[in-house]
């Protein structure tokens, strides 16, 4: 097919992204499952933050690949004639990454839509009332599933059902409003939208459930930890309002975005468990692996900046491209 300058470009860069944002996913994907063994012997909170870096990994390294060599070698380098053949293999790769960006893009704009009407409802039927300082604005709401998460991106905002509020005691409230404030101050619900933003490797498949997993796992234990601060009875208070509001039914909402404080009942007896004892961490012995891999970070990042600076670079990745194109 013969596509005009522009319009090759486009082809270009879209299929160079498939290609390597496979072949970097499948790498991530391989390291999934010691990702999250290595992430267990550590403190929550650092085992949540390797395993979001992992996982925005492939399309962070493949949109800096893109951005810096393959449309600067383009332009600099491709002479702007009316048009030029490219093959059925760069527009099938083209194809299936305009495909895994647009289904991602629609997965986004869809949860946040969703949620801004879920808070607008909330809104609506509930009442304004104070949770604190360091918590969000809280609403009270009539709904009919139990609830209490911090929810939005922006502006996110405490929704608590009025039957969870009753419930509760004073203290394991303020135990539970502190857990969410630690998902805000986290900024976890931004996080969530940057993973339904980012392709997965084909349209439709989803490739990193193991890592989402363990991020949401160890988000929310870093979250009970914040919460806790090392204080027994508020580790207390917050073991018996995780049982308390699981009683009264857990209602998954994987569209919204919502940081709730029991999702799900399956992680719920190691949270209770984790509350009621003092966790052991393998803090030292991984202060070397986490020194090797912010060197090993830290010299990648010098050899791309070297690589973008230098021009025989784009020469050789405008020679890739040429063979992609055909």
């Amino acid at each position: 097919m013969i596509l005009p300058y522009t319009t090759r470009l486009l082809c270009l860069c879209f299929a160079t992204f498939f290609v390597v944002h496979a072949a970097s996913s499948l790498v991530v994907r391989g390291l999934s499952l010691t990702a999250v063994r290595v992430a267990e012997t550590m403190k929550p909170r650092c085992s949540s933050r390797l395993l979001f870096a992992l996982r925005m990994a492939p399309v962070a390294v493949t949109l800096f690949l893109v951005l810096g060599f393959c449309v600067p070698s383009y332009i600099w380098l491709e002479p702007d004639i009316a048009g030029e053949r490219v093959g059925i293999a760069c527009l099938l790769a083209a194809a299936l990454g305009v495909a895994v960006w647009a289904t991602s893009l629609m997965r986004g704009l869809v949860s946040v839509i969703r949620t801004q009407r879920y808070i607008r409802r909330c809104g609506s039927r509930g009442q304004r009332a104070s949770a604190g300082n360091a918590s969000p604005e809280l609403v009270v709401v009539s709904e009919t599933n139990p609830v209490m998460a911090v929810a939005g991106v922006l502006r996110p905002r405490l929704l608590v059902s009025q039957d969870v509020m009753n419930a509760l005691s004073e203290e394991q409230k303020e135990a539970a409003f502190r857990h969410e404030a630690a998902h805000r101050a986290s900024r976890d619900n931004l996080k969530r939208l940057l993973f339904l933003l980012s392709p997965d490797v084909v349209p439709f498949v989803g490739s990193f459930s193991k890592l989402e997993d363990g991020w949401a796992r160890f988000t929310e234990w870093a979250a009970d930890d914040a919460a806790v601060d090392g204080d027994q009875s508020r580790a207390l208070s917050l073991a018996l309002a995780l049982v308390r509001v699981a009683k009264l039914g857990v209602h998954g909402t994987p569209s919204y975005l919502l940081s709730s404080l029991v999702d799900t009942d399956r992680d719920l007896a190691t949270r209770v468990d984790r509350l009621l004892r003092e966790p052991e961490y393998a803090a030292k012995p991984l202060a070397p692996l986490v020194a090797v891999t912010r060197n090993i970070a830290l010299v990648l990042g010098g050899i791309g900046v070297t690589l973008l600076l230098w021009p025989e670079s784009l020469g050789s990745v405008h020679r890739i491209l040429e063979q992609l194109v055909q």
